[in-house]
């Protein structure tokens, strides 16, 4: 991250060609953001229909040991612990 410049040492338009370069770095940061917020709905939509189907065959989609393991995790137990 860059440190931010000395604003009484900047000129006028200094300061507004910094305020257009950050503008334009936050306007592809949240281009960026919105690519990836519809790549992980997809892949949400996607493994919701994959467990669906499952469920429709018959399948378990959540077993004894998934609920152990959310337990596990929700109580604070990584399973780094001896005995786990």
């Amino acid at each position: 991250m860059d440190t931010f410049p000395d604003l009484g040492s900047l000129s006028d338009q200094e300061l507004k060609d910094l305020i257009q370069q950050l503008t334009e770095e936050e306007v592809d940061i949240s281009y960026k953001r919105r690519i990836l917020h519809g790549k992980i709905d997809i892949l949400r939509a996607e493994l919701v229909n994959r467990l669906r189907k499952k469920h429709e065959g018959g399948e378990e989609v959540i077993t004894g040991d998934d609920v152990r393991r959310l337990t596990d995790i929700l109580a604070g137990r990584t399973g780094d612990e001896p005995g786990i």
